[in-house]
Parts: structure tokens; C-alpha cells; sequence
């Protein structure tokens, strides 16, 4: 098919002339397109998806049935632009409940978000200019970067290895680039690494941030599935607020990723700058939708339910991947386990099988072993499993990392 003059109106910041055009296949896509080849060469066999990044289970139902009594308000029916009071409040009490983060003005330090991903898409627009930096971890959730480049921003990498305890390091920025870096993007409970921050580090950071002259963005997407001890947020930090921003999201700690909410708390006038963005950017969530999250963030007993399970499935997960042959260790929170890739795997018979990346890794699992996987290739290889795997009970969770211990039982990993 010959190009319309459609092709030469697209933006350069999507491919231009050349949108479209690549045979470059997304990471993601490979994995789906495994999956389908896997279920079509066994029809009868249950694929055990570990590569998926959201829960496993429903809403809670008392929270469903605030959803149903507030979607019946007429007063919710309409557009709701930046919110109402009901969720800021609800966050600033659950930022003192639960993060042990006191003193937020839920009028000037709060605003409700179409979820983490909206407000990372929005904020760029709050902060970059063309030729400005910013630092973002890799691997990561790249969303933050990519609408920097939308603005003409750069994107600087900071590796997170198994050296620096996949935190990265924050001495390693060139000087040139450090000097035109505007934001620091970090993420913990991180995704994919499962890894977990500490007060130490929040402290480097909030000094990092004030000699450079740059501003934070916290991702806490899993701040609270945390499995011992209290969720730790970054605005615990003495000095954060000054600094920075925090996300917050219902979707992985309630189990609400379709209900698409959550909220920004921190510097007051980035939440206002934030909050004027968003204005010309969306008309807000459903209100019915903001009452019903409200009501979680009221009952952070919800994510503790959730976080038990997560830990219990991790435990398991653990001992069967280092009986395999791998070396996992438990995450202190999150749903995911991020363990070294094999190198090979020799079968019984003595055929072996070499594996050059992670993504061979990952495609042979689910061709082979009918395991999904989340390959990552960006800072070493690495496979990310997640224990938000479908089973009905915690029988039948036995039973899946049973089998899952079967059907790798057959071979010896090479490190």
C-alpha cells in the first residue's frame, strides 16, 4: 500500500514519515504472540502466566458495592475536572495513617490522578523544556521519558544492577548531563526488580535533588504491598516535600487496575502546576470512581489482605525456583521476583540448550514449559515473575507452583 499524505503529517516525535514502518517487534508483543503459539500447539494445556503486571483477583466486594451506591448519585454525574474534596482528604489521612507522612494540606498538596500512568504522562508537560534531562532507571516504566521526548527533553539511564542493589547510582551521571537534568524518576517497591528502597537512600536522594537543583518523581505504585513492616514513602524523608512528588495508585494496592485512579501529594506548587496541566488535559475520573478509591485509601486493611497473599505466593515461588536451580530471594515487597537468567539448560538426555539473552530464556519457557515470563535485557539478564498467576484458593496455588516445580524438574539450569 502506497503512502497517503497522511504519512508526511505525522509528528517526528512517533516516526514521522517512517511511522509504521518498522519490523521491530515490542517486547510485549513477542510474549503475547508466544502465548498463542503455545495454546495453539497444546489446546488442553494451562499455560501459567507469571509474566502478567496486575492482580490476579476483583476489586474487593464492599469496595464494588461503594462504586454501585455512589454511581446512583445524581451529584456524580457529571464532569468532575480536578475532583472534590472526598479523595484529597481520604489521601491525606492515608499518607499519615499508613506512610507515616503527617501535615498534608489536602487543599494544595493533593490531586487525584487518572491513575500513575496519566500523571506520569501529564507531568513532563509541567517540567520539560527542549534539551533538558532527565534521569530515569532502566529497566523501568519508560512513560515519564517518553513524553519528555515529546517535548524535546532527553532521557539519561541509570543502570540498576545487582552491584548497587538495583538502586541507582546517582555518582555515575556525567557532569554535562547532570548540569541540564531538570527531574529524577525513581520507583519503589520497584518494577520489575522487586527491590525495596531504604531511608538511607530516600536521604541521598532529597540531598541529590537539592544540590543539582532538580526536582523528585516518586513512582509508589507498590509502596504499601509491602510484606513486613510499614509502607516506606518517600515524603517521610525530612526535606522530600520540598523537592518532590509521590504517586499513589488504587490499581495494584486495591485491585482496581481498570478503575484507573489515584493521586499526586507533595511540593505545593508542583501539585499546582500539576493540577493546571490536567486541567487541559482530561476532565477528571468519575467521581463515583474517586468516592469508591477515597474509601479504600480508608481502609488500608484491604492492601494488607492483599500484600499477605502476595507474600505467602512468594515464599513458595522462592523455593521452587532455588529447588530449579536458580538463586531468588524474597523481595520485602511488591509481586514481582527479578532472578538472574540461565545461561542454559541441559536437558536429562544431556542436550543442551544455550541461551544468549533473556528474551530466549523467556520465549523457550513458554514454548517448551508453558510459563510466561517477563524478560529484561537492559542491565544484565534477568527474568521478572510475578505470583499475581490465577489460582481459585490456596490449594490450588499449591498446586500451580507444584506444577510449575514439575515442569522444570526435567532440566539443570546453567548460571
Amino acid at each position: 500500500m502506497s503512502d497517503t499524505y497522511i504519512q508526511s503529517l505525522l509528528a517526528e516525535r512517533i516516526g514521522g514519515r517512517t511511522y509504521g514502518k518498522s519490523t521491530a517487534i515490542y517486547k510485549f508483543e513477542k510474549i503475547k504472540r508466544a502465548k498463542r503459539a503455545a495454546l495453539t500447539a497444546n489446546p488442553t494445556a494451562e499455560i501459567i502466566d507469571m509474566g502478567v503486571g496486575e492482580p490476579d483477583e476483583m476489586a474487593f466486594p464492599e469496595v464494588v458495592e461503594k462504586l454501585y451506591e455512589e454511581a446512583r448519585n445524581p451529584a456524580n454525574r457529571g464532569y468532575a475536572d480536578n475532583g472534590d474534596a472526598q479523595l484529597k482528604e481520604s489521601a491525606a489521612r492515608y499518607m499519615e495513617r499508613v506512610c507515616a507522612v503527617p501535615g498534608i494540606n489536602p487543599e494544595t498538596e493533593v490531586l487525584h490522578s487518572i491513575g500513575s500512568k496519566a500523571a506520569l504522562s501529564i507531568l513532563p508537560a509541567v517540567l520539560i523544556n527542549p534539551g533538558d534531562y532527565v534521569l530515569m532507571t532502566t529497566p523501568g516504566y519508560p512513560v515519564f521519558g517518553t513524553h519528555a521526548k515529546y517535548y524535546g527533553g532527553l532521557v539519561h539511564n541509570l543502570p540498576l544492577t545487582d552491584a548497587n542493589n538495583f538502586l541507582p547510582d546517582l555518582e555515575s551521571i556525567p557532569a554535562d548531563i547532570l548540569k541540564k537534568a531538570k527531574v529524577l524518576v525513581i520507583n519503589y517497591p520497584n518494577n520489575p526488580t522487586g527491590v525495596s528502597a531504604t531511608p538511607e537512600f530516600f536521604a541521598k536522594v532529597v540531598k541529590f535533588a537539592r544540590e543539582n537543583n532538580i526536582v523528585v518523581i516518586h513512582d509508589a505504585a507498590y509502596a504499601a504491598l509491602v510484606f513486613e513492616g510499614k509502607p516506606l514513602s518517600f515524603l517521610a524523608t525530612p526535606g522530600a516535600k520540598e523537592v518532590g512528588l509521590e504517586l499513589h495508585s488504587t490499581s495494584k494496592t486495591f485491585n482496581m487496575t481498570g478503575w484507573r485512579c489515584g493521586f499526586v501529594v507533595g511540593n505545593e506548587l508542583l501539585v499546582k502546576a500539576y493540577g493546571d496541566v490536567k486541567d487541559n488535559t482530561d476532565s477528571g475520573q468519575f467521581l463515583a470512581i474517586q468516592h469508591a478509591a477515597a474509601y479504600c485509601f480508608q481502609h488500608p486493611e484491604i492492601t494488607e489482605k492483599i500484600a499477605a497473599k502476595y507474600s505467602r505466593r512468594m515464599a513458595a515461588l522462592v523455593h521452587v525456583l532455588n529447588q530449579a536451580g536458580f538463586n531468588a530471594k524474597k523481595p520485602r515487597g511488591s509481586f514481582f521476583l527479578y532472578v538472574k537468567s540461565p545461561t542454559a539448560a541441559v536437558k536429562k538426555d544431556g542436550a543442551r540448550i544455550s541461551f544468549k539473552t533473556a528474551e530466549d530464556v523467556s520465549q523457550w519457557l513458554i514454548t517448551e514449559k508453558l510459563i510466561s515470563t517477563v524478560p529484561w535485557d537492559d542491565a544484565g539478564a534477568y527474568l521478572r515473575f510475578s505470583v499475581t498467576f490465577v489460582a481459585k484458593n490456596q490449594e490450588d496455588e499449591k498446586r500451580v507452583l507444584a506444577e510449575i516445580s514439575q515442569r522444570l524438574g526435567d532440566v539443570k539450569f546453567e548460571f
